[in-house]
């Protein structure tokens, strides 16, 4: 809440939890992560919908699904989400490349839609980066699960308020081998 001009302006603020790639497991470290947050966004291969209604329990959840997801997940989520978060505009992809590489399907939404955060999953990869042709945020929040070839399990949080992203925190989760 500030004061401008006389006037009190409330401003809302969210904290988001991100993660992908699970591949059907959730363990303690991401649920504790987790709680506090006011939405979950899943950036696809979620596994099963055991995945789904856990996250649901601790806060809503929007997502899309992934190329390892069954039709339980496909009949919820889409291929791609496009919304707004308190002034940010947000698309999501599970297999959508990264800035300067692309998919040709994520590159023209994203031409068309010019939004100011991207979120792709997929490469089990943790990547923020500002893409500087498209001037916007981009975020692949790694894998979170046990099933892949990372090393370091891996997610992140945000608070988004006022249209900005801010306190972007990547958190690493352990290493996946210690969990095999």
């Amino acid at each position: 809440m500030a004061n401008i001009g006389g006037s009190l302006v409330y401003t809302c603020s969210m904290k988001i939890g991100i993660l992908s790639d699970t591949h059907s497991y959730l363990d303690q470290r991401i649920l504790h992560h987790l709680s506090g947050c006011d939405e979950i966004w899943h950036i696809g291969d979620f596994g099963n919908y055991e995945v789904v209604e856990k996250l649901e329990a601790i806060a809503p959840v929007r997502g899309v699904y992934g190329n390892i997801d069954g039709n339980d997940i496909r009949s919820t989520f889409g291929e791609e989400a496009v919304f707004d978060c308190e002034g940010v505009s947000v698309y999501m992809r599970h297999i959508c490349g990264y800035p300067g590489r692309y998919n040709p399907k994520a590159r023209m939404r994203i031409n068309e839609l010019r939004p100011g955060l991207v979120l792709a999953g997929h490469s089990h990869i943790c990547k923020v980066v500002r893409d500087p042709y498209f001037n916007h945020l981009h975020i692949n929040p790694g894998a979170a699960g046990i099933h892949g070839f990372h090393k370091m399990r891996t997610m992140t949080l945000a608070q988004i308020s006022a249209g900005k992203v801010a306190e972007l925190k990547v958190v690493e989760l352990g290493l996946r081998a210690a969990l095999d």
